[in-house]
């Protein structure tokens, strides 16, 4: 046999074994013949739940998103809603994406869980992300899940799990449901469908979740506004497509162009490199559409719709594409002024952010009179607050990877609101003359002008795996202690749960759930997170830097300093 390591293949013959079906055996017999790396890296671990649900390549395997893997995550999750619901009627709603292979999933998920005797709303068509959140509320379910793998590679897909108030899992029973998945055998899985169990939804659940992202999104703008605002909209072959058009129509932005040959929902997506729209390239076709219609606002949005990308015209006139840091301070901006001039704030508000976003966002909150809080990566954190906290209201909040949710009537990011919130803002700014982006600057004048880089470094496979724990190890037993001629001091180890003050000599616990992150300051301000992403074969590093701004006319001054000490910072610190 091609492969010498005897552990993968013992793995390997497991699902040879008739549990299994033709396709699925054939195929791990041609690996084992043919492919013995491909072998390995299919079976050397399971696939695994990160900060966004598990997401992995599809195909055949352990590590791998197939029937197998989610039929054995979907039975541990009927078999842990049984015990956690005794003598309930249990009810999932289930949603998809535009990925290949996601309705059909969805399909085994549905079957699996009426399988159990669970009632199971299916979403007859692919939906937003958003959405779904919003439906596990609306049909009173205990449990909801999204295929999807997010803006991930086409050879992605991914399984989300939302509880009863509509966030993703989290502690505890994210680790008790692993604890039954991964004591299960593939034997105990229930696919034999109870079709009269299963409902499909559409249209129903469609119309509340637009009427409630309209009356979350929209504010006081004058009519006249939003119909003046030229708008350029792409779904980038994603679920977008079938909301957010209906939601501007129905808040009143009537001018608004839709990016034709990204309309189609496409697991492929073969207008783009990557579907993803914090990167500039993905925004291309709209760009050069809002140059033609001499558009005010570009809006892009991921496959599943809980992303969005911004692009404004900038001071000289020019399309600019924002960070995530940058749009949420504008929202969270706009959103702390209208509940303030609608005399909202009571002194029991609060805003969230996760921990590798910009420092900016709370000296920007406090100056409100309103609670800043601060979460691991990933909107279940979000979420999490809420929950937690009934007796606080939740304005907005968002994080630096370009998601933002308005409101609680979702509980995971949200673009379909958001892109309204958007539009909103530019419509208004616009109408007062005053702009989306002068407001941006506006407010580094007031709060300090801090810029962010994200540095992801991609490390695949088993090999990629080993480096990335290596590299967080070094970092924890070599930390820096000088980062551009500043002197380190505070290192925050989320793994560890303790802040060590480099200054003073002492320690802090840290009361946030433990987490493989490394977050250093320096005297000056400038903040590094390094943490191993959750949902992709990467290391990410956050350089945040800071300066102050005296006038808006002399931004561009100011942030080639920062854009020049970050360059340095790079190279220093050897980030590629």
């Amino acid at each position: 046999m091609a492969t010498n390591k005897p552990e993968i293949l013992q793995k390997a013959e497991e699902w040879l074994t008739d549990i299994f079906d033709n396709d699925t055996r054939s195929e791990i017999k041609r690996l084992i013949d043919e492919n013995p790396k491909e072998l390995e890296e299919s079976f050397y671990k399971n696939a695994e739940f990160g900060t966004g649900g598990m997401r992995g390549v599809m195909g055949v395997g352990t590590n791998r998103i197939n029937k197998y893997t989610l039929g054995k995550n979907t039975q541990g999750l009927s078999n842990y809603l049984k015990k956690s619901f005794p003598n309930k009627e249990i009810k999932v709603a289930i949603a998809y994406d535009c990925r290949n292979n996601s309705q059909e999933l969805a399909k085994i998920v549905a079957d699996v869980f009426s399988a159990n005797g669970i009632k199971v709303f299916l979403f007859s068509e692919l939906r937003p992300t958003p959405e779904l959140s919003f439906a596990v509320k609306h049909l009173d379910c205990q449990c909801g899940i999204v295929l999807t793998a997010s803006h991930n590679p086409p050879e992605y897909n991914g399984y989300k799990v939302y509880w009863e108030d509509g966030g993703q899992l989290v502690p505890p029973q994210d680790s008790e449901v692993i604890e039954v998945i991964n004591n299960l055998d593939y034997s105990a899985i229930k696919f034999d469908a109870n079709e009269d169990l299963i409902v499909k939804i559409d249209s129903e659940v469609d119309k509340a979740f637009a009427e409630a992202s309209v009356k979350n999104g929209s504010f006081d703008t004058p009519a006249s506004a939003r119909e003046n605002l030229k708008v350029v909209f792409t779904s980038l072959h994603g679920t977008s497509i079938t909301m957010v058009p209906e939601v501007l129509e129905n808040a009143g932005f009537t001018n608004v162009h839709i990016v034709e040959e990204q309309r189609k929902p496409n697991g492929n997506f073969p207008t783009v490199k990557s579907p993803n729209p914090e990167e500039p390239e993905a925004l291309k076709m709209a760009l050069e559409i809002a140059e033609k219609e001499n558009a005010d606002i570009v809006i892009g949005t991921d496959p599943d719709c809980d992303r969005l990308g911004v692009a404004v015209r900038d001071l000289n006139g020019e399309m600019i594409l924002l960070n995530g840091n940058q749009t949420m301070l504008v929202m969270t901006w706009f959103l702390l002024e209208e509940w303030k001039n609608s005399n909202k704030l009571k002194g029991n508000e609060f805003v969230a952010s996760t921990i590798v976003s910009t420092p900016m966002l709370k000296n920007l909150t406090e100056d409100y009179g309103v609670e800043y809080k601060e979460v691991l990566t990933g909107f279940k954190w979000i979420a999490k607050l809420i929950k937690d906290h009934p007796e606080l209201d939740f304005i907005g909040g968002g994080e630096e990877s370009f998601g933002y949710m308005v409101g609680d009537f979702v509980r995971d990011k949200d673009a379909v609101t958001a892109t309204l919130l958007a539009c909103e803002i530019a419509a208004k700014m616009k109408g007062e003359g005053n702009s989306f982006y002068n407001k941006l600057l506006q407010l580094y004048t007031q709060y300090g002008l801090y810029k962010e880089e994200l540095i992801s470094l991609v490390k695949k496979g088993i090999e990629g795996e080993k480096e990335i724990k290596q590299m967080l190890i070094d970092l924890r037993e070599n930390p820096w202690e000088e980062i551009d001629g500043e002197k380190v001091v505070l290192i925050e180890d989320y793994n560890s749960s303790i802040a060590k003050n480099l200054q003073d000599r002492t320690e802090n616990t840290i009361d946030i759930p433990k987490s493989n992150v490394l977050i250093y300051y320096t005297e000056s301000g400038t903040k590094i997170a390094a943490r191993p992403s959750g949902t992709e074969p990467k290391i990410k590093f956050y350089i945040s830097v800071n300066t102050d701004l005296d006038s808006v006319e002399n931004y561009e001054q100011q942030d080639q300093k920062l854009s020049d000490k970050i360059a340095r910072i790079r190279e220093e610190l050897q980030l590629g």
